[in-house]
């Protein structure tokens, strides 16, 4: 069984017992969190599509901890002016655990 969830404005389909990486959500390690912007559902091919969500469906999860993402690096440059300019930074995610849909 998965669901298609909306988690901090995205988009992501959840499995139960697998992990997701949501952008950075408030609470503590060890706090359970609750999803219930359900927009799909699939229970061994039985699709149930939300319009815009699924009615009486939450997602329970379970935050496992805050984790940084891969440094992305902005370049810019103007040829043959001299100019060049190079800054990054690092995106903040929660771990979270996903423990039962339904």
């Amino acid at each position: 069984m998965y669901a298609i969830v909306e988690i901090a404005g995205q988009q992501t389909k959840v499995e139960s017992g697998k992990f997701v990486y949501a952008n950075k959500l408030s609470g503590n390690e060890g706090d359970a969190v609750e999803f219930a912007n359900v927009l799909l559902t699939d229970d061994n091919g039985t699709i149930t599509l939300g319009a815009p969500f699924v009615s009486g469906v939450k997602v329970v999860g379970k935050i496992l901890g805050n984790v940084r993402g891969e440094k992305v690096r902005i370049f810019k440059k103007k040829r043959r002016k001299g100019y060049r300019k190079s800054r990054g930074y690092r995106s903040d995610y929660t771990k979270v655990l996903i423990e039962s849909i339904g």
